[in-house]
């Protein structure tokens, strides 16, 4: 009886053999897909970490100002100004006696 039950898995498996090595390439292929997403959010996490707010030029910090109503990056140590996406067109979107002096006070003559 025992021998009779064996045989019976035994030939349970072998018909089901292909379903079932379906199903755990599917579930493992979807475990390694979740983790690689969840590297890659870590990855970018820390590539901002290690440039948010930091200068292209010189890589010190950035400080953010009010300049005519927008706000611009300002570099603390070599001064350079930086604008985000957006920003210089909303500056020149201005009436133009404001846009007049607008490098003036940009370079603070």
């Amino acid at each position: 009886m025992v021998e009779q039950d064996s045989r019976r898995e035994d030939e349970w498996f072998r018909q089901n053999e292909k379903e079932l090595i379906e199903a755990a390439r599917k579930a493992r292929e979807a475990r390694e897909r979740e983790r690689a997403e969840h590297e890659a959010v870590e990855a970018r996490a820390k590539l901002k970490a290690a440039h948010f707010m930091k200068c292209p030029k010189c890589g010190h910090d950035l400080k953010e100002t009010d300049f005519s109503g927008v706000d611009i990056d300002v570099c603390s140590y070599c001064e350079g100004v930086f604008v985000d996406a957006g920003e210089l067109e909303e500056l020149f979107l201005k009436r133009e006696e404001e846009r007049r002096g607008l490098f003036r006070k940009l370079l603070r003559l």
